[in-house]
């Protein structure tokens, strides 16, 4: 299992309406094969940045299950007009 880490810092006065998106938005990474949960966050001190946390079975789940299909044009295009910048992932894995 790997977790992606992506820190997404939003159009100030934006959130409301980047909350709205991603809402609708998620379904398009939630049928991805290999993907084990999705949850969003929000800094409580910055409003603006969020963190979004999805475990998948693999890397190549993430990359070939959704990245390299059509839907993940269509989540960027949904929740990609609230970016302040381009969002920083990478992905981590648990320390024994």
């Amino acid at each position: 299992m790997v977790l992606e880490v992506a820190e997404i810092k939003i159009t100030p006065g934006q959130e409301d309406a980047f909350k709205e998106a991603y809402r609708a938005a998620r379904e398009f990474v939630k049928v991805s094969p290999g993907l084990r949960s999705m949850r969003m966050t929000q800094g409580v001190e910055t409003p603006s940045r969020f963190v979004l946390l999805i475990e998948w079975d693999s890397v190549q789940a993430h990359e070939e299950g959704f990245r390299e299909t059509d839907r993940f044009p269509k989540w960027r295009e949904a929740i990609g007009p609230y970016f302040a910048q381009p969002p920083h992932v990478e992905h981590v894995e648990d320390v024994d």
